[in-house]
């Protein structure tokens, strides 16, 4: 069985899920790593990333919002390392068209939400009771559980409603679940992500670059994977032990209220 600790990461392959894979695999955490497709290019080109690391590598394909699936990929995990130590819930979508809040259909809300929340939610859940089990069997065990969110749990976009509900839904979830786990031991935080350059801004760069140079940020740069990736290190590192239900904000200085 597994001595090292084991981290779970969902939307594991491309941007933040990617850079917190490649980050934790540097912390001596194992890796498994759950995206919708296990054998696409970017999952490829990952593992021998995260074994450059000294890290082992379990791909796992799964779409969160199949909670009827969780079961199964967790078991897996635990079959092939005998450990949960670490779960980013990270996996999150955008809508695939911005639509005003009064044009907005129920197809794309039930998809974002499903994917964004309530997916994340169950999978926690699920992780979580195997964490308690866990806790009971092994000495020296400190698990953890990140929700990594978004500036938009608090920020209105008028034309992404779905993606604004279902991030603000994470967040409560995660103080919820940080107010429930804290007698078991189990820390949870919020990773609360700004503007980051990833595949899922890349649409709204030009917008985005223009809003930045005119003062949007007070750091006035996009925020980069790493710049997430480098506060779930310290999180899972046990830098903040005595923080459970935590909000870490990296948004270059976006939550500042200045007249």
């Amino acid at each position: 069985m597994n001595h090292k600790p084991v981290a779970v990461i969902t939307g594991a392959s491309r941007g933040i899920g990617r850079a917190i894979s490649l980050s934790l695999a540097s912390e001596g955490f194992d890796i498994a790593a759950i995206a919708r497709t296990p054998d696409s290019e970017c999952m490829l080109s990952l593992q021998p990333e995260v074994e450059k690391r000294g890290a082992a590598f379990f791909p796992i394909g799964l779409d969160i919002a199949h909670t009827a699936l969780h079961d199964e990929a967790i078991t897996s995990i635990l079959e092939h390392y005998g450990r949960i130590d670490l779960l980013i819930n990270n996996a999150g979508v955008a809508p695939v068209e911005r639509k005003d809040v009064l044009e907005l259909g129920e197809e794309s809300y039930d998809r974002v939400t499903g994917i964004n929340l309530r997916g994340p939610v169950f999978f926690a859940q699920r992780v979580a009771r195997e964490m308690i089990w866990l806790r009971k069997q092994k000495e020296e065990y400190n698990p953890a559980i990140i929700f990594i969110t978004s500036i938009s749990a608090y920020m209105s976009s008028t034309n992404r409603l779905e993606y604004c509900v279902s991030k603000a839904g994470l967040s409560m979830a995660a103080l919820v679940f940080a107010d429930r786990l804290a007698e078991e031991k189990i820390n949870v935080y919020e990773v609360r992500p700004g503007l980051i350059e990833t595949d899922m801004t890349a649409r709204v760069k030009d917008k985005f670059d223009k809003l930045i140079s005119e003062g949007l940020i007070p750091q006035k740069r996009w925020g980069t994977p790493e710049d997430v990736a480098k506060a779930v290190a310290s999180l899972a590192r046990g830098d903040w032990e005595f923080s459970t239900g935590t909000v870490f904000e990296m948004s270059g200085g976006m939550n500042i209220k200045s007249l």
